[in-house]
């Protein structure tokens, strides 16, 4: 069979399965059966594949259907113009965080933490855009570290970066200068609703089994002791949670206390600075 009768038989798999852009998703697996770019694949549509691709190509396009995401079947995803390998250890890196990325580097860090790391996209990106900085990241999932430290090696960061174990600042030593986390946010009563992509991430990064608001209690709660005098405090959100978050902020005596938006326009990011100055 030649290319583009098989991609043609893969999205109309994906279209009955009610999957969105079907056809999208499909010319990114059939470009990953075969080891080449999406872009590549309309000079390639008359080329016959072998029985190995057109099998890999349509189990694929089965998993698809049955809801796992097209990262976990490449095993990777970009983000922020880097590639980052993922699976169901770890959150898919997504579009919105990137809101975080671009105000973290507004203002310049030596030292970061990021606390509950995953596949380490938000650090690692943050390591490659200022390679004077270092950085921790933290994790309570020994697979998510794994991942992470891949990543790591993969972008050249390995040697700026320490990634630990941690319940949030449990295991944390030492002060920074910026502080960032994508933590559970989602409420638990929240979770029967949400697209059964997610069903293959990591619930424990999704959800706190609560309201929502536990984990920037804590990060809250915990951060001054970890930040230097005018040092930043940085989380990624649920877009309706801006303002229970900032007053968590205020409430812990951060000042300059800001919600930002994403490139939709929704809250994304909540800021908070350290008050205080350097003692001589």
């Amino acid at each position: 069979m030649i290319l583009r009768d098989v991609l043609s038989i893969g999205a109309g798999e994906l279209r009955k399965a009610g999957i969105e852009e079907a056809m999208r998703d499909a010319r990114r697996l059939m470009a990953g059966a075969l080891g080449v770019e999406a872009g590549r694949l309309t000079l390639m549509e008359r080329d016959e594949l072998n029985p190995v691709t057109v099998a890999e190509f349509h189990d694929s396009i089965r998993q698809r259907c049955e809801g796992v995401p097209v990262s976990h079947l490449l095993g990777w995803r970009e983000f922020y113009g880097r590639r980052f390998e993922v699976n169901r250890d770890v959150l898919d890196p997504r579009p919105e965080t990137e809101a975080l990325i671009a105000e973290a580097l507004r203002e310049p860090f030596e030292e970061v933490l990021d606390l509950g790391s995953g596949s380490g996209c938000i650090l690692l990106t943050l390591l490659a855009e200022r390679p004077e900085a270092s950085g921790v990241g933290t994790d309570l999932s020994p697979g998510a570290l794994t991942v992470a430290k891949r990543n790591a090696e993969g972008l050249e960061a390995a040697g700026r970066c320490a990634l630990i174990e941690s319940d949030w600042f449990g295991a944390v030593r030492g002060k920074y200068d910026l502080i960032v986390s994508n933590p559970p946010y989602i409420a638990a009563d929240e979770m029967a609703g949400l697209a059964r992509e997610l069903s293959h991430e990591p619930r424990m990064a999704l959800t706190d089994e609560a309201d929502g608001l536990n984990a920037y209690r804590a990060i809250a709660a915990g951060a001054g002791v970890h930040l230097r005098p005018q040092g930043r405090l940085l989380v990624e959100i649920g877009w309706r949670q801006g303002a229970a978050v900032a007053a968590l902020f205020e409430a812990a005596g951060f000042a300059d206390v800001r919600v930002l938006p994403d490139l939709d326009g929704r809250d994304r990011v909540v800021a908070g600075r350290r008050n205080g100055a350097e003692k001589r």
